[in-house]
């Protein structure tokens, strides 16, 4: 994967400490944990992390 351009949610804490990153390449959704980027993200298509996150939104997912 090339060199990601990580973004934080602005949901998260004010120190940064407790957040999911996310970051775009190509189709792929890159997801990492802020606590811990030293370790491998986890990669989904556009299409899923779009599903995933609408049902986010709508609160089906709880």
């Amino acid at each position: 994967m090339p060199e990601l351009k990580w973004l934080k949610s602005s949901y998260s804490e004010a120190s940064g400490n407790a957040c999911v990153e996310i970051a775009e390449s190509g189709n792929l959704i890159a997801v990492r944990d802020s606590k811990h980027p030293e370790l491998p993200p986890t990669a989904v298509g556009r299409q899923a992390w779009t599903r995933f996150t609408g049902a986010l939104a709508e609160g089906r997912l709880r």
